[in-house]
């Protein structure tokens, strides 16, 4: 690593210049965007003629079955979605159609891990952007409002399964009675170290720190149980803290959880988070990294157990650039550009060695990591080559899996044979990575010249003003809403006033020593208690003249967001 953060990818920073290399390869980014919202539609109508209420749309048989717990999951999936491609009257009628008929009080057996990374997180990023999509938000938004709410109301069912001693979580828990008796204490690595982005969110905006807590107390487990040479493996015993599985790497059962340590270092500042991070991110490169290839590794003593090449492990460069690390993340992703091109797709395993796909695990699902890797990487380098990984998805995927009724996935790349399935993700991650990759005027991308001022029960907050932190299932959010709900902020603007006063009577050169009179006339014989919370009420009821245009700004890692909503940067 070259610097402690590097250019931490402003997701907001950067927009394409006219006459760059996009234009200059011939590459109409306008038509393949309009073609990414077509493949979105034809999912997206299909899914709701033939699957709603169920999870998930079957393509082939143009039904729909549940999956992960019977929430009509594709359409919270969906909906931030929606609001990205700019259709704010359907973002509206759905989050209607959620309050009304999304029940988590269900006795149904769901995955404590793909409940929280797309109820939860889908559920907190709509919130979010509630405002923005033009519904009326209640007086105390963004600390309160029915989505919200139905957020906190599936996190609680969670909880159970964080009562270990360990305190790591169970991997599934019953909604309606908590973790069963006979529920196995196995879960992967990703499975416990992928809650603090969610958690964290739910915490700052409810004001309850349960969320966050059980989040980090899981994440300080795994940290306390790696290897001595500094690795994880991918399944482990949570109540025994013994691992299960010992292979280590960066993919399938354990991805998220670096993932996490990153983008939650982001999200909340939070240096202990980053550090984790970076002492993992040497012990990879000392032991698992070959070429600009990551295998697996045992975890005790470094030796290669796996020569693959997972598809989820292609997430790793757009990691990668998130902490600076641009000329590495380049190398590994054009090595996973050129399996692309040999099958139109990632394979779910490759074995690296053979450069073939590994016996039942030639299918490709339409995973979105490699192309969130190159939206990640496109908004740091500009290179054209990663708009040509969009061009390649788009292509691919139309000639392969489209049918009548949705996207199929597919079942083995090598004969394009196809699965009845089409995942939740493909319309929450693919589709929306795909599109920003080809909308480089997103407000996803806001470079903070554009920003909303909302009054919240504790004073004035800014919003939607770019630096969003995607959690892993693709839900953005913002990072300067973490600080709209604190109670404390009451006092830290009557601090700022009396700042404020105190050098504005130093510059007109009427500021003095001398003690005010205990009684008098005019505007200086208010009560001093009545006199303090005036200002912070009069504080709370305008806008604050003094900010200046918002962007990426160079600040030290362990500085504030305050309420900006600024992604931080080190540039030293």
């Amino acid at each position: 690593m070259r610097r402690l953060l590097g250019p931490l990818l402003c997701l907001c920073a950067l927009r394409l210049p006219a006459g760059s290399g996009a234009a200059a390869r011939g590459l109409d980014v306008a038509s393949y965007r309009e073609r990414v919202r077509a493949m979105f539609y034809h999912a997206y109508e299909h899914y709701l003629e033939s699957a709603f209420p169920y999870d998930e749309l079957r393509p082939l048989t143009c039904d729909g079955q549940d999956t992960w717990g019977s929430f009509s999951l594709t359409l919270i999936d969906a909906l931030d979605t929606l609001l990205i491609l700019g259709n704010v009257s359907e973002f509206q009628r759905v989050v209607n159609v959620l309050q009304e008929g999304v029940d988590f009080d269900i006795d149904v057996n769901a995955s404590v891990f793909e409940t929280n990374i797309r109820v939860v997180g889908g559920l907190l990023s709509a919130h979010l952007l509630s405002r923005k999509a033009g519904l009326e938000v209640e007086a105390g938004w963004p600390c309160s409002g029915p989505l919200l709410r139905m957020a906190e109301e599936a996190a609680r069912k969670l909880l159970p399964a964080f009562q270990t001693p360990t305190g790591m979580p169970y991997g599934t828990v019953n909604l309606l009675h908590g973790v069963n008796p006979g529920e196995t204490p196995v879960t992967c690595t990703a499975g416990i170290g992928t809650f603090i982005v969610e958690f964290a969110t739910l915490s700052h905006l409810t004001g309850d720190p349960v969320f966050e807590d059980v989040a980090r107390k899981a994440l300080k487990a795994l940290w306390k149980n790696r290897s001595d040479i500094g690795l994880v493996g991918n399944h482990i015993d949570v109540i025994t803290a013994k691992w299960v599985a010992q292979d280590a790497g960066i993919g399938a059962g354990v991805d998220s959880y670096f993932e996490y340590l990153v983008k939650g270092a982001i999200l909340l500042q939070d240096k202990e988070l980053m550090s984790m991070f970076l002492e993992y991110n040497k012990a990879i490169k000392n032991y698992t990294k070959f070429d600009d290839w990551y295998l697996w590794v045992q975890m005790y003593k470094g030796t290669v157990s796996m020569p693959v090449f997972q598809s989820l492990e292609a997430y790793w460069p757009g990691l990668q650039s998130l902490i600076g690390d641009v000329d590495n993340a380049m190398r590994t992703f054009l090595n996973y550009y050129t399996v692309w091109k040999q099958f139109g797709g990632l394979p779910e395993f490759y074995n690296i060695p053979q450069g073939y796909t590994v016996d039942k695990r030639e299918g490709y699902p339409l995973r979105p990591e490699l192309i969130e890797s190159a939206m990640y990487l496109y908004r740091a380098t500009r290179d054209p080559t990663l708009l040509e990984l969009g061009r390649d998805a788009v292509e691919s995927i139309e000639k392969i899996s489209k049918v009548d009724c949705g996207f199929a996935t597919i079942k083995d790349l090598r004969d394009h044979r196809l699965d009845n399935r089409m995942e939740s993700f493909f319309l929450a991650e693919t589709i929306k990575y795909l599109y920003l990759l080809f909308d480089p005027d997103n407000f996803i991308h806001n470079d903070g010249s554009d920003f909303d001022v909302v009054v919240t029960p504790y004073g004035e907050c800014v919003l939607n003003a770019g630096g969003y932190v995607f959690n892993t299932e693709a839900h953005p959010i913002d990072p300067a809403a973490l600080h709209c709900c604190r109670r404390r902020k009451e006092e830290q603007w009557e601090v700022e006033d009396l700042m404020r006063e105190f050098y504005t009577r130093k510059q007109t050169k009427k500021f003095t020593l001398k003690r005010a009179p205990d009684h008098g006339e005019g505007e200086n014989a208010k009560d001093p208690k009545n006199a303090s919370s005036e200002k912070a009420g009069e504080k709370r009821n305008s806008k604050k003249s003094s900010h200046s245009l918002l962007s990426c700004p160079s600040q030290s890692f362990n500085s504030k967001l305050a309420v900006l909503g600024q992604v931080f940067l080190d540039n030293t």
